[in-house]
């Protein structure tokens, strides 16, 4: 039998903002788009990474930390993008079950379909909302939204807890139309736990010159975090609950 192999791009081991309570987040190599925003472009090619492992190795780090977890605490496979693993992320998540161990998905929902062994699986996905209009979603990240769509409707079918995410970025995002339009798309998705919006910061533009690719916002400072906090208010407000 094939052995099954991750490939790793980076942990962290005490994680605050990849989901609730404290936790080990695992970012996978390799990820289709190519965000104007991305602030780990060294995530993006599946051929460079820093560690291959096997999920039981892996879920042997996870463990170790499993006492800081406490009772809302886990672990989040993030990226890159987790759902271009498919077969890896599959069988660290049944090992984190056998565990006790609560499992989240931080992404982007564009991976190779059949998600529903994988969702079955993963007690929360933090899902981020490029975009809801086509044009907008290409523009962000040179592709279209069908795989996108597949992997919303699968968590819609499976009853799978969510909590969005978007990145406001100055000059192209950052006003109550979009607003507007983000909350009537929220408005048509299911079991929706909590909606942020994250400002744009300028961190990743070392990378790019350190891996000698173009950055195509250049110039655009990072998101006035007060004003992107008034955005998520009145958004928040529009969908008529807090988080």
């Amino acid at each position: 039998m094939e052995e099954v192999l991750g490939k790793i791009n980076s942990y962290e081991s005490m994680g605050l903002v990849d989901g609730p309570g404290i936790r080990y987040v695992v970012f996978l190599q390799g990820c289709a788009l190519r965000c104007q925003y991305c602030h780990n472009p060294d995530t993006w090619l599946d051929d460079k990474y820093t560690e291959v492992i096997t999920p039981q190795k892996l879920i042997e780090k996870i463990k170790r930390f499993k006492p800081y977890f406490g009772e809302d605490g886990g672990v989040t496979f993030s990226g890159g993008e987790p759902l271009r693993q498919p077969k890896f992320l599959l069988k660290c998540l049944k090992l984190c079950k056998e565990n006790g161990i609560h499992t989240a998905l931080d992404s982007a929902g564009v991976g190779f379909g059949n998600y529903d062994e994988i969702l079955s699986l993963t007690d929360l996905v933090i899902l981020d909302i490029k975009a809801v209009k086509e044009d907008e979603y290409k523009f962000i990240t040179g592709q279209d939204m069908t795989r996108f769509k597949v992997f919303l409707d699968a968590c819609q079918r499976l009853g799978t807890k969510l909590w969005l995410r978007q990145v406001i970025v100055p000059g192209i995002n950052d006003d109550k139309q979009h607003m507007i339009a983000l909350r009537d798309y929220i408005k048509t998705i299911k079991n929706v736990e909590k909606v942020e919006l994250l400002p744009y910061k300028t961190i990743g533009v070392t990378k790019y010159k350190a891996l000698k690719l173009h950055y195509r916002l250049d110039g655009v400072l990072d998101m006035d975090e007060k004003k992107c906090k008034e955005l998520e208010n009145f958004l928040l407000d529009g969908l008529g609950f807090n988080n």
